[in-house]
């Protein structure tokens, strides 16, 4: 059975779905629901790695995780965002290459895109291979505000002399 847990971040409400199989879902949300009654542990340590991770105690998540049956290839790619280090980045070519389909930059861009389980699966991590910082469905704000969180040098926010 598929519980939930609302965890309330920095960045705003983070709604945790999963069950005894492992994390299935974390997304932003508006507005907390309802918890499930009598919440899953993996529910509730999925949230306290979370707020970890936030307040810059945890560099690496150590959850199971329920890929469903989400499609094979995705997988494949949100399996090599698993071994993106915290801090660095990749390219979307760059992780076509290393799961073997050079070719389907778009395709690791859809998966990136529906990655269900943000923030754990770090899709924020790839950004274009010119440096730039495009698509993540949470605004590029958020994706900015998540790399200057793991790396304030490289992704500091720009200030001005006048």
């Amino acid at each position: 059975m598929v519980q939930v847990l609302y965890y309330q971040s920095p960045m705003g409400w983070f709604e945790i779905k999963g069950s005894h199989q492992g994390i299935s879902s974390v997304r932003l949300v508006k507005e907390p629901g309802d918890n499930s009654l009598d919440v899953n542990e993996l529910l509730v340590d999925a949230a306290r790695q979370l707020d970890e991770y936030f307040h810059k105690e945890r560099e690496t998540f150590d959850l199971i995780l329920d890929w469903g049956d989400n499609p094979t290839f995705s997988q494949l790619v949100w399996m090599e965002l698993l071994k993106i280090p915290y801090g660095e980045t990749r390219s979307y070519s760059g992780i076509a290459k290393k799961i073997g389909h050079p070719n389907a930059v778009r395709a690791v861009g859809m998966a990136n895109r529906n990655n269900p389980i943000a923030i754990i699966v770090p899709c924020h991590r790839v950004i274009a291979r010119s440096g730039k910082l495009q698509g993540y469905f949470y605004g590029l704000d958020m994706k900015e505000k998540l790399l200057q969180l793991e790396n304030p040098e490289r992704f500091a926010v720009q200030g001005t002399l006048f």
